[in-house]
């Protein structure tokens, strides 16, 4: 019987989750001789006790049980097959090491796409749902410079930030990974294809749930612990006061991993989880990749030669000496067009006539509300 199925095996054993098995996966690495162990053996190992090891036992030697059992791991090796997917467990060498050191690893990790990828140098990057322009543009912004310095980008494919993540790091050619709540077969926030196919190619697909499974609101904290676990630090760009970015945050905490927010308007729901982990002194503010990597040391600062002037606006040559006056007066901040009338001592009229001109050649963005800002790439 081969390692990955013994341990789809043990994951169906009632009553053990995933700290239990890493428990019983530091004794039988390869889960061999697990099956002929004996109770006093099982009951041994850290957290396991007499009861449980009773139940591993019994499991092990119950004909049917172990029939369907068996039969239902060798269902999903099949399908992960049929779906050019593979499974990592705990013995694997390419699982990621990473997440190897969290208290709950999963035992059994379903990838579809590069496995390799997941043990890189990443961050995670999550937030709400209901992303402003400003999240996303701050997402954007992270996500392209990240992936130019060589991270992966880790989310969770939801909608929102986690969306404008994974497009952003697809858009400059990096590496993401997208981390389920369900299987690995199924995408049901992107049912069209617009990202998934992509991330498979540039990335992978992960989770510790079983094809076909069902999916309920308790996998969702799950999820994002493998999200925090995977990487070194988890980035938060917006979140109200309750949802799922934040339970993140709280994982990687557990988990010994640094937490970094974006701060934002005092004023937006959007951003009262953010300024409140700030606030708190429980995430350290950042506007820059810089302040990400001067907090997790010199070793995550090195990346490919050049990045940094391909990821700041370059001058483009097209722009008439009018327009290049006009975006020199712009910075990383958005401008109302009323501070950008007084700084530049241009009529509203001509500037915004002008600031359409530079909107079509794509040196600008507009936001709501008449805010402008220099676009990054």
């Amino acid at each position: 019987m081969e390692t990955s199925k013994r341990f789809l095996l043990l994951s169906l054993v009632p009553g053990i989750g995933p700290a239990r098995i890493k428990a019983i996966a530091s004794h039988f690495p390869d889960l061999k001789d697990l099956p002929f162990a004996d109770i006093r053996m099982l009951a041994r190992i850290h957290g396991i006790g007499e009861p449980l090891a009773r139940q591993v036992h019994d499991f092990f030697r119950n004909r049917q049980l172990l029939d369907n059992a068996e039969k239902a791991a060798e269902e999903q090796l099949v399908k992960l097959d049929r779906i050019g997917a593979g499974l990592l467990t705990l013995s694997d060498p390419f699982y990621p090491s990473l997440l190897r050191e969290i208290y709950d690893p999963p035992p059994c990790l379903f990838v579809r796409g590069n496995p390799q990828c997941l043990g890189k140098a990443g961050i995670a990057v999550v937030g709400t749902r209901k992303a402003t322009p400003y999240g996303k543009q701050c997402t954007s912004m992270f996500c392209r410079e990240l992936t130019g310095r060589g991270f992966v980008i880790f989310s969770g494919l939801a909608y929102g930030i986690d969306m404008t993540a994974h497009a952003a790091a697809l858009e400059t050619g990096g590496t993401t990974v997208a981390v389920l709540a369900g299987g690995v077969d199924s995408v049901y926030t992107d049912p069209k294809g617009t990202l998934w196919p992509k991330i498979i190619e540039q990335g992978a697909l992960v989770s510790e749930e079983w094809l076909g499974s069902e999916i309920i609101p308790a996998k969702f904290p799950k999820r994002n612990r493998i999200i925090s676990g995977l990487t070194s630090g988890t980035l938060v760009i917006e979140s109200d006061l309750k949802g799922g970015s934040l339970i993140t945050a709280a994982a990687a905490l557990e988990q010994n991993r640094e937490v970094f927010a974006v701060p934002g308007n005092i004023f937006s729901k959007t951003s009262r989880g953010t300024n409140d982990l700030i606030q708190k002194g429980i995430a350290k503010a950042v506007v820059s990749v810089a302040d990400i990597i001067t907090e997790l040391g010199p070793q995550f600062g090195t990346g490919i030669a050049g990045q940094q002037e391909r990821l700041t606006t370059r001058p483009d040559e097209s722009l008439t000496p009018l327009e290049k006056e006009i975006v020199g007066h712009m910075d990383k901040n958005c401008l109302h067009i009323d501070v950008l009338a007084a700084e530049s001592g241009i009529d509203i009229p001509t500037l915004l006539v002008h600031l359409f001109e530079l909107e079509l050649k794509g040196t600008i963005t507009q936001l709501p509300g008449q805010f402008f800002q220099k676009k990054y790439r």
